[in-house]
């Protein structure tokens, strides 16, 4: 058998040769000076041949060690050799099993239920986040605190709720990593507890019907162009996310009846789920009050041949900027009192509490509709024209309000026509 000694002094010698120590195990030493452990053993009849590592990174006790456990294989019916690949080519793998590789991988997975927004977004995040610090890491190998690390970077911008999707999204790459077999544990969940709390505030709005009116009656007044001035008088009076007013085509319109004019928005330009979009049960119907029906008007004397509702003041074919309205009211508001999503928010508090002084208890769950709020849990049962009278009612009041001693529509169209 041999020793540490012999092992130490094995030098290069004018031929490759070996030195041996007992039941097939032997020191490889090569002309160059390379010395690796081998053993020699059979399976299934035929004589093979095992490297179990170089010498002195793998010491003797060590080789000797390696050359049992392959005994214990073998004992068991299992070729050494063949569990050896097998293993080489797993650590292949993990190698090449990377986050941001498992990440795009889990990204593509997800497309077919989202929306390609919601897709954009997401995947941004991880490029400009993510995978410039642990990206090009073995997924299995990720660590909590350098999860921690990439969160904290974010934070400190700062950006907490933005830090807060990025460990969401870290955290679901691991849930699929997981269950393909690139992962086992995932570092992104114990770090929950290490972030900055979230504080969320609401979106800066108007609470009562007198500081409203200013507004409308300021932003009117100011030099701006008339279809900005158009789109907000109408966010006002329907109280629709911008995105979904500023992309309103022509053809959603048609077809009104005169008497009771109800505008049908189709559930794919809705904030909605993927599934919930491409379902017509989830049209989002709106009652148009009589102010509403007059901007119409006017938008479509302004920009008589345009397909959209409210154009760009420089392409026709494009919709009106999407800060068009907020740029208007930065101008005229001092800052953090009203933005143009928060119409949505005066509305619902003008509008419920005066049903609440009228003892109309049940108006709150109706205004909730009007805002296109569904009720939580509910799927292909939802009535997209339920309470439509009352709806329309409310529509109506809530304009009389807010329009109360204000010009038309058609007032506001001042500056170069199309």
């Amino acid at each position: 058998m041999l020793t540490d000694l012999q092992c130490r002094k094995a030098k290069a010698g004018e031929k490759d040769y070996k030195l041996s120590d007992a039941h097939g195990l032997y020191l490889f030493v090569t002309r160059t000076g390379f010395r690796s452990w081998r053993w020699k053993y059979r399976f299934a009849g035929k004589e093979k041949r095992l490297v179990l590592g170089s010498y002195p990174d793998m010491n003797l006790s060590a080789a000797r060690e390696a050359r049992e456990n392959g005994a214990r294989l073998l004992r068991s019916g299992i070729d050494p050799a063949l569990q050896a690949k097998q293993l080489a080519a797993i650590r292949l793998e993990e190698a090449q099993a990377t986050f941001e590789t498992v990440a795009r991988e889990w990204h593509g997975q997800q497309l077919g239920g989202w929306v390609p927004r919601h897709a954009a977004d997401v995947i941004k995040s991880l490029e400009q986040d993510v995978f410039p610090k642990i990206g090009s890491l073995p997924i299995k190998g990720i660590t909590s605190p350098m999860v921690l690390e990439v969160v904290r970077a974010i934070e400190d911008r700062p950006s907490i709720e933005t830090a807060r999707r990025v460990r969401q999204r870290i955290s679901a790459v691991y849930a699929y990593a997981i269950a393909s077999g690139f992962a086992e544990a995932d570092p992104a969940a114990p770090i929950r507890a290490a972030l900055k709390p979230l504080i969320k505030g609401r979106q800066p709005a108007l609470a009562t019907l007198e500081e409203a009116r200013a507004l409308l009656r300021q932003v009117e007044a100011a030099p701006a162009h008339p279809m900005t001035k158009l789109a907000s008088r109408m966010l006002a009076l329907t109280a629709l996310r911008q995105g979904v007013l500023r992309t309103t085509m022509w053809s959603e319109l048609e077809g009104r009846d005169p008497d009771e004019p109800v505008w049908r928005i189709p559930a794919a330009r809705m904030k909605l789920k993927l599934d919930r979009k491409i379902d017509p049960r989830f049209d989002f119907m709106l009652p148009l009050s009589r102010q509403a029906v007059e901007v119409l008007e006017a938008a479509r004397a302004f920009a008589p041949h345009s397909r959209l509702v409210f154009p760009s003041q420089r392409h026709a074919h494009k919709p009106i900027s999407e800060n068009a309205v907020g740029y208007l009211y930065n101008r005229l508001v001092s800052h953090g009192r009203h933005v143009p999503h928060g119409w949505r928010s005066t509305f619902s508090t003008i509008m419920n509490e005066l049903a609440q002084a009228q003892g109309l208890a049940g108006d709150r769950a109706i205004i909730d509709l009007m805002l296109a709020h569904i009720p939580e849990g509910v799927e292909a049962s939802y009535n997209r024209a339920a309470y439509m009278p009352r709806r329309r009612e409310i529509s109506q009041e809530w304009a009389d309000l807010l329009m109360k001693d204000m010009p038309p529509a058609m007032a506001l169209l001042e500056g170069p026509r199309r």
